[in-house]
């Protein structure tokens, strides 16, 4: 399932815990942070579980899922919350797909 994919963080509304992979400590502390804070936020206001992974091109992608059994899970909010946050974050995200191609699949910048 995550062969192709390396985990940047994720939030679990269900555990109520924060995933940083510790590949990527080298982030300064403030994005780590903003991380935290934007995926914990997320999860509280939608629930569920998200994740920030990349794809083996290097593209930064949200991945949301729920349990089967939860209908407090607001899949419309979900979308709404991920297209905000894209707008807000432009960015942050572009700038962590950058880091991510140069440092970890070795492209050269254009």
């Amino acid at each position: 399932m995550f062969e192709d994919k390396k985990i940047l963080c994720g939030s679990s509304q269900y555990e109520q815990l924060f995933y940083f992979n510790p590949e990527f400590d080298s982030l300064p502390k403030e994005i780590q942070d903003e991380l935290k804070i934007m995926c914990v936020l997320f999860t509280e206001d939608v629930g569920g579980i998200i994740r920030l992974e990349y794809d083996e091109e290097g593209n930064l992608n949200f991945a949301v899922e729920s349990r089967e059994d939860d209908y407090f899970f607001d899949e419309i909010g979900s979308v709404l919350k991920i297209k905000q946050i894209q707008q807000e974050k432009r960015e942050l995200l572009e700038n962590l797909e950058t880091y991510y191609k140069v440092f970890f699949l070795q492209q050269e910048l254009e």
